[in-house]
């Protein structure tokens, strides 16, 4: 049984930082793309937040969060990390990790077949 837990959200001043982390267990976590997406208050759509092959070890990053987030794994552990910087009150939503082992497109949520069940991140101004 395939299962993904976030974990480290909560609320934090504008400016400030946190990381999330996502355990997995059951697959093979080294080979699987892993990627970070959030859903806004209000906003039906999960946003693409960053992606990271297993496989190509390439990295991927929404545009207008690049610079500031940063994905990263720990195979040994089968965690993936987002490590999140200078937040912004736009950058409140539910956080959530989603796993695929044969995704083409990383930035489409739909197409990722296991998601864990979101962490909540809240930033005051």
């Amino acid at each position: 049984q395939v299962q993904l837990v976030e974990s480290g959200g909560g609320l934090v001043q504008a400016g400030g930082s946190l990381r999330l982390s996502c355990v997995v267990s059951g697959l093979a976590f080294s080979d699987w793309t892993m990627a970070w997406f959030r859903q806004a208050p209000g906003k039906e759509e999960r946003e693409f937040v960053a992606a990271h092959s297993g496989l190509t070890l390439k990295t991927y990053y929404s545009d207008s969060l690049k610079g500031r987030f940063t994905i990263s794994r720990d195979n040994a552990k089968n965690t993936v990390y987002l490590e999140m910087n200078s937040l912004k009150p736009e950058d409140t939503a539910v956080y959530y990790c989603a796993a695929d082992d044969s995704i083409k497109v990383v930035t489409i949520s739909e197409l990722y077949g296991f998601w864990g069940q979101g962490t909540q991140v809240t930033v005051s101004t």
